[in-house]
């Protein structure tokens, strides 16, 4: 498939699938005029990316893990480097509850018209 269908199959914008070929993440065969090819394969590893991004990855940490996707080995270093990724993701888990607790309190406390937030009166009921 070309890099068009690729992204309308996907969901991804072509511009991110040039991103992923530029950072080694997305490899495509090249037509004798330079069109870009995908097998089926692609949708895979694109969805792959995407949620390896949307869990806070670096590109380069992804290019790093590939290979023991594509392989199915898992090593000590690739373990290491998800055991730290995980590690991360927990940490932000932890912030965003303490925030969205912090939130809860002050809607709490501005839920009443006595608490003297300008926010209070306009808020509906």
């Amino acid at each position: 498939m070309r890099i068009g269908e690729l992204a309308t199959s996907t969901g991804v914008s072509v511009r991110a699938l040039r991103y992923y070929e530029e950072q080694s993440l997305l490899i495509p065969e090249r037509s004798g005029g330079g069109q870009r090819h995908y097998d089926e394969k692609a949708l895979d590893r694109v969805q792959l990316i995407q949620t390896l991004y949307a869990a806070g990855l670096s590109s380069r940490t992804i290019l790093d893990l590939l290979p023991c996707v594509d392989a199915k080995v898992n090593t000590p270093q690739s373990r290491a480097l998800l055991n730290a990724e995980r590690d991360r993701i927990t940490r932000q888990i932890d912030q965003l509850v303490q925030v969205r607790d912090r939130l809860d309190a002050v809607i709490s406390t501005t839920e009443s018209p006595a608490s003297g937030c300008a926010y209070a009166d306009a808020l509906p009921r």
